[in-house]
């Protein structure tokens, strides 16, 4: 595999009242395309941070992101979001639906948003629905869907542009353990069968246990990788 992710002494400082915060010190490390991987740390350890940094949603103090060779802070706001919207796909805790569209409606919007005529993005939407198993939830409101269903739709809605990297934000944080396990297993098929890189931060060691790789964030760095087998 090659690599997609590649940090380099990456920095990230917040100024507060009185002070600076380092969030980061001096991350280094890589992120291999088609990879699942997972990061773990207390909370307020910086991992949200994190992927924010690769999702280009932020830009670090010092160092470089590179992504497929480019270095993301390089990138015009334009450019970047381009970036998010072809090659990223996004899965919080929350599902961050809008309820006044239904299902295909609200798995549709990144299409819409990339200038795909009407018929086709609906189309796209049916097709990534029924691929997370809600077939027959395609024109259900937010309202009458469970906490499961909800989290499927934001799925389906990330992984609608066929996107190269999954970046997941504590995807089953807010859902009850045996929900929350189905929502892992979908994940990992679908970074089997689309081979899309897939990182996942989260508290959730079970599942972390299940990816490619496992790193922890603490005081500031990462730990050194541990190469764990799936379950």
């Amino acid at each position: 595999m090659s690599v997609l992710y590649r940090f380099e002494k990456v920095q990230r400082s917040f100024q507060g009242p009185t002070e600076t915060i380092d969030i980061f010190t001096d991350l280094s490390f890589e992120i291999e395309e088609g990879e699942s991987l997972a990061i773990v740390g207390a909370s307020g350890s910086g991992k949200s941070t994190l992927l924010y940094l690769m999702g280009a949603l932020d830009t670090p103090t010092a160092g470089r992101i590179l992504f497929d060779g480019t270095d993301l802070s390089t990138m015009t706001d334009v450019e970047q979001a381009y970036f998010r919207n072809k090659t990223l796909g996004f899965v919080y805790q929350f599902h961050h639906l809008l309820p006044e569209f239904n299902a295909e409606e609200n798995v549709a919007i990144p299409a819409l948003i990339d200038g795909k005529p009407l018929s086709t993005v609906l189309q796209m939407a049916r097709e990534v629905l029924c691929r997370v198993g809600l077939k027959n939830r395609l024109n259900a409101k937010v309202s009458t869907l469970s906490g499961g269903e909800r989290q499927r739709v934001a799925i389906a809605r990330a992984i609608l542009q066929k996107p190269r990297v999954l970046l997941a934000d504590e995807p089953t944080g807010n859902l009850d353990v045996n929900t929350g396990k189905q929502i892992e297993d979908l994940l990992l098929k679908l970074n089997r069968e689309m081979g899309t890189t897939l990182v996942v931060v989260t508290h959730n060691m079970k599942m972390a246990t299940r990816l490619d790789r496992c790193l922890e964030l603490r005081s500031g760095t990462l730990s050194a990788e541990e190469t764990l087998s799936r379950a």
